[in-house]
């Protein structure tokens, strides 16, 4: 089963800001050397215990061999290290690449592009596994041959939500079948691959329905999974027939270690939320500037990382790109905060969700997602009701804020009351309805009736003065 990455449209990140710039030239170039070809060659069998290896397999050149940890938890910044290494893996001619498995398990959709790269590579990888649960036990399932240390563990796959219950059976579908054809690949029982996602497949003599299934060392060798149990690496290589090869540990280089530290789960949501209160803050300024700037950098960073590891993509750019429109309409354009901020928001909402997903989403990545986004709004909506409170009035910083303003009951007002007028008595030129036209000394006057209708040429008496609008009363009697 082959997934090609989908494609990262870097240009569109350049236009965010110029630090994913930097972020996507260290990372393309740490991608370059994935590696071309997907046939394993006669270098691929390598070190298999029993079977002959190609000429030169005893030169110095073949005295390599890679060692590449996943340990903790498998996230997407882990699965470019892993392609690059096995290319770099590749160039060097190395014998053969070890996969040092000490994982509880992490992303499903990561563990799928490791397998990828793994079945990818030219070179002859194996698993040396301490622990491969969940996504991990797929990633050791993937290699040319299992080899564990004592007290190893292998297994319990079935997916799950963040609260520890099982996931729909369409998803445990998928990873059932996943499971089996890795197995099948490897000329392993299928249906003990099977059973470490299914707690319903049942085995006898090895388990019974009802009970998920995690091998031990030593079930895992007498099984057929594990080719053999060592106590350390030496001895492994040793039984390779690599003893006192050069053992090359590949390190992450600055752009991948930057990657996952933004794409981590305890800083995405604070860039979410610094990013979205720069927005917020700029919102409320008169000019666009410092606030903005670095609102935008920040998003630039989170999804940046994101579209490194395949996390997001053009889908989610066009959304982010909608809802920055939408907001600098909001801003510049249309005056208030209505439809096209709220718009705005959603809009970037959606884009951070999506890129939060991948491409293969499994129940625990939605929930994790949204537990992700909902930290984020709690921190934006507590940072932010902090800052609209006080900012305005901090001293260093309260300048970006309109401090100054009219009081609701005085309002603004263009002209100045008419003292002269209160208490005089006129004639009403027109009927008021109760606004209309009254005559005073000779002086047409707009005026405002305080109570009923009255018509024209009736007498009225100026009650009192608000700039433009002048109260008058019926003054009963005869008309003029």
């Amino acid at each position: 089963m082959r997934r090609s990455p989908r494609p990262a449209p870097r240009r569109a990140i350049r236009a965010l800001a110029a630090t994913a710039v930097l972020l996507l030239a260290g990372t393309a170039g740490s991608l370059a050397a994935a590696p071309a070809s997907s046939a394993p060659g006669l270098a691929g069998l390598a070190g298999l215990p029993g079977l002959p290896g190609p000429p030169g397999a005893g030169d110095e050149r073949n005295k390599i061999v890679y060692r590449i940890p996943i340990h903790g938890t498998i996230d997407m910044g882990l699965a470019p290290y892993v392609r690059r290494a096995l290319g770099n893996a590749r160039k060097a001619g190395a014998a053969f690449v070890v996969l040092d498995i000490n994982t509880p398990g992490g992303r499903v959709d990561a563990a799928w592009e490791i397998v990828d790269a793994v079945q990818e590579s030219p070179v002859a990888v194996y698993a040396y596994v301490d622990r491969a649960i969940s996504a991990g036990a797929m990633i050791a399932l993937a290699a040319t041959g299992i080899y564990t240390r004592p007290g190893a563990s292998i297994g319990a796959a079935t997916p799950v939500s963040l609260t520890g219950e099982k996931a729909p059976e369409k998803v445990v579908s998928v990873m059932r079948s996943e499971f089996r054809a890795l197995a099948e690949a490897r000329g392993l029982d299928p249906r003990i691959a099977e059973a470490m996602v299914d707690e319903e497949v049942e085995l006898p003599g090895v388990k019974e329905k009802g009970k998920l299934l995690t091998l031990t060392s030593e079930e895992a060798l007498r099984l057929g999974y594990s080719k053999g149990e060592f106590e350390d690496f030496e001895s492994l290589l040793a039984a390779l027939d690599a003893a006192g090869a050069e053992v090359i540990v590949p390190g992450e280089n600055w752009a991948e270690r930057v990657v996952r530290f933004l794409t981590s789960p305890l800083v995405a949501p604070i860039l979410l939320s610094l990013g979205m209160l720069g927005l917020l803050i700029e919102l409320q300024t008169p000019s666009f500037g410092v606030a903005g700037i670095t609102g935008l950098i920040l998003l630039a960073l989170f999804f940046g990382a994101h579209l490194i590891v395949g996390l997001a993509g053009l889908e989610e750019l066009l959304l982010l790109l909608a809802g920055l429109v939408l907001l600098g309409l909001e801003v510049f354009v249309i005056p208030g905060f209505g439809l096209a901020g709220i718009l705005g928001i959603v809009a970037i909402a959606a884009a951070i969700f999506l890129a939060l997903l991948g491409r293969f989403p499994s129940v625990n990545d939605i929930t994790r997602a949204v537990g992700t986004l909902g930290v984020t709004l709690l921190i934006f909506m507590a940072t932010a009701y902090y800052f609209v409170r006080h900012l305005p009035w901090s001293k260093r910083l309260g300048g970006i804020f309109l401090r100054e303003a009219e009081a609701r009951a005085v309002g603004y007002i263009s002209a100045e009351p008419r003292q002269d007028l209160v208490g005089k008595i006129g004639v009403a030129v027109t009927d008021l309805r109760p606004a209309g036209i009254g005559l005073f000394d000779g002086e047409r006057v707009d005026v405002v009736s305080e109570g009923d209708y009255v018509k024209a040429g009736a007498r009225i008496k100026v009650l009192r003065s608000e700039g433009y609008r002048h109260i008058v009363r019926l003054v009963e009697g005869k008309r003029l």
